[in-house]
């Protein structure tokens, strides 16, 4: 389902033209997106614009964050804030599900759920020294808030976010997060992820959209990028159009290289 219809931009009294990011050719020259798959992808070089263009949106549906401090007050997104403000939203139905998340705040979420049942299991051990010698019946009810706080985080995530590999743990943390008919938001969700990680989570996006969820996602992977009716927004070109699979670079250039890497290595 597409929950989110269209962004169209209007002028801001506030925004300087020549400071970041309006000053972006990808962003001076936009003057809307009309998304037309539940699925979208934003692809460009580095420094195209892509993420910033994803960070303005999730600022301006007021996404929930993961892993950060949230987009209404986090300081890397000062700027990027104002983009977001000259966002008008159209939705064929809004939804208050989905998130939205960034490959580099995976490490800071993870971190925090570790310290989370590292102060529940010294709360248990507290209870211990302090009911020593009263019943069990009081020692367990003493424990009962700390044990459900550990058992809800085994629930969600199993052993824990730190007792896999890097892209073992994001996708676990995506497959715990994700709810039906939610919007997503994800920058570079492949970044942690192999080749055959990243198949998993096309599998997983092809699944969900079938359970009525939208998703954005800026990106450089050609695996991710294949899934089937996906919208592909360029931000290399200006203004941003769509393009088909095929015609990106970074496809032709990933399968040129893997036909013929000695081609490219002469040359370094």
């Amino acid at each position: 389902m597409i929950h989110l219809r269209a962004i169209s931009v209007r002028q801001s009294s506030d925004a300087a033209p020549e400071a970041f990011p309006f000053r972006l050719p990808l962003i001076r020259t936009l003057s809307g997106i009309t998304f037309t798959s539940p699925v979208t992808f934003f692809v460009g070089e580095n420094g195209s614009g892509k993420s910033t263009l994803l960070e303005a949106i999730a600022c301006a549906v007021k996404a929930v964050t993961v892993g950060s401090e949230g987009v209404a007050t986090d300081p890397t997104l000062r700027e990027v804030r104002k983009l977001g403000q000259t966002f008008r939203l159209t939705w064929s139905k809004r939804t208050h599900r989905g998130f939205f998340l960034r490959a580099e705040d995976f490490f800071g979420y993870a971190k925090r759920l570790a310290a989370i049942r590292e102060e529940s299991e010294e709360a248990l051990r507290m209870v211990d020294r302090e009911y020593e010698g009263r019943s069990e019946l009081a020692k367990n009810l003493a424990k009962l808030p700390h044990r459900s706080s550990i058992g809800e985080l085994e629930r969600r995530y199993g052993e824990g976010l730190d007792a896999g590999s890097h892209g073992e743990n994001f996708l676990k943390l995506f497959q715990s997060r994700v709810v039906p008919r939610g919007l997503y938001l994800l920058d570079e969700p492949e970044v942690p992820l192999s080749p055959l990680r990243q198949l998993a989570l096309l599998s997983l996006l092809k699944e969900m959209v079938e359970q009525d969820c939208q998703f954005l996602i800026a990106t450089h992977s050609p695996i991710l990028m294949a899934l089937p009716g996906a919208s592909i927004l360029s931000c290399d070109v200006i203004p941003l159009e769509k393009v088909a699979y095929e015609d990106l670079e970074h496809v032709t250039l990933t399968r040129s290289f893997l036909n013929d890497p000695e081609r490219y290595l002469r040359q370094l």
